[in-house]
């Protein structure tokens, strides 16, 4: 089997080349959209829109002059993508619906038991037929049941977990309101019918393991969020399908220097690593430039945070759900790529009603800031970018006294 020995450096350059960040941004355009999420598999949804949805932050970070109406169109009018499940609530290819069939029909044993749930069902199927796409507030049922973290209204059980099941899709969206359509009315006949591709339960963890390695780059068999959302794949599973994965030469293994597990790669991404395997430091492209963008909490290049802290020495969390008194940064703070290390880490609120970014808070890594050349115009360059993408008329900043360090200069 071929293998690899790589540096944290080789290794970080693969990755931030596989998401299409720094020198290796995309051109700009809806295509590129569509490529990346191709490429990569999907990406995360979150419903929270602080300052744009994650995976708005995703593509602005790769896609020069990204607008969200790019996705939007993508999603709802060209039907390229759809807003599914995989890893969690994600956006992923069209193309893909006939592999998700053992989740959508896990969804509908599970909630198919529900009997308040499912004496509406056929209620919903009628008022969808007569009256066309609808939300959960278009149906006059106001009566709850327990659902997920909360009790919610019948009406929204029922329309989302015929959803999960597959029988209804997203037509379209109003800010996060989803409005449900059949299926059938969406997607391609062929998608539909198509049968499921992967007949046994180990191909299906093959592809789904195969699949979230090329949604990273690299990966390791350990617990982490990388694997979230794959279903009865356990640790045991897990290395199987590995194990044949190696042994079919559809992954490698990469031994990273400092690095204890051995990472795995597509094989079909590993020409990629072995040009920069081949290349010389004078090749090194973060060398003549400066490179900066602002990713999102959920960015596939940090979904796994322990990697990410032992490949590039960041440690990032999420702290939207913590208590404000037990986080150590802020409600929503997104990390700052700088060519090929992680330099700082901030907090942007678009203020709706003025059309302002607001940077609340700014936080620079040991060591980086603006005494570094070049650093601060990159990482102006990077606000800039989440800003047009928003739509934000200026950028402002509100800073504390201690966060300023150069970046109050934002300030347009």
């Amino acid at each position: 089997m071929i293998s690899y020995d790589v540096s944290k450096r080789q290794a970080a350059h693969f990755l931030l080349k596989h998401q299409r960040l720094g020198p290796y941004r995309l051109p700009g355009g809806k295509a590129s959209v569509y490529r990346y999420i191709r490429h990569v598999n999907c990406i995360q949804y979150d419903p929270l829109n602080i300052t744009g949805h994650n995976h708005e932050l995703v593509l602005q970070a790769r896609v020069p002059d990204f607008k969200p109406g790019l996705v939007q169109e993508l999603l709802y009018k060209d039907r390229l993508l759809l807003d599914s499940w995989d890893k969690n609530m994600s956006i992923y290819c069209t193309e893909d619906w006939p592999y998700f069939r053992r989740l959508r029909d896990s969804a509908a044993a599970r909630y198919g038991s529900n009997e308040a749930v499912m004496a509406l069902v056929h209620k919903v199927r009628s008022e969808i037929a007569s009256r066309g796409p609808l939300s959960s507030l278009d149906l006059d049922w106001k009566d709850k049941v327990d659902w997920a973290w909360a009790p919610a209204r019948l009406s929204r059980a029922a329309l989302e977990s015929m959803y999960y099941w597959g029988e209804l899709s997203i037509h379209h969206r109003i800010h996060t309101r989803r409005y449900y359509d059949f299926t059938e009315n969406l997607l391609p006949e062929d998608h539909l019918n198509e049968p499921e591709p992967n007949p046994s339960v180990e191909s299906y963890h093959d592809w789904y393991v195969l699949r979230r390695i090329g949604a990273i780059g690299l990966l390791w068999n350990r617990s982490g969020d990388g694997w979230l959302g794959i279903s009865d794949l356990k640790s045991g599973e897990r290395a199987a399908a590995i194990q044949r994965l190696l042994l079919a030469d559809s992954i490698r293994e990469v031994s990273v220097e400092g690095i204890k597990p051995p990472l795995y790669v597509r094989t079909s991404d590993a020409a990629d690593l072995e040009t920069l395997l081949r290349d010389r430091p004078e090749d090194n492209p973060f060398e003549s430039g400066h490179y900066a963008a602002a990713l999102a909490p959920l960015d596939n290049l940090i979904w796994d945070r322990e990697l990410t802290r032992q490949l590039f020495g960041f440690k990032y969390r999420w702290e939207v759900y913590k208590p404000a008194g037990e986080r150590s940064y802020g409600y929503y703070v997104l990390p700052l790529l700088y060519n090929d290390r992680f330099v700082a880490r901030f907090e942007p609120v678009l203020d709706r009603a003025s059309g302002e970014l607001i940077i609340r808070n700014w936080w620079w890594e040991p060591g980086e800031g603006p005494h570094i050349s070049g650093l601060l115009e990159a990482a102006k360059t990077a606000v800039s970018s989440l800003a047009l993408s928003l739509g934000a008329v200026r950028i402002t900043t509100a800073l504390p006294a201690a966060a300023q360090s150069g970046i109050e200069e934002l300030n347009e």
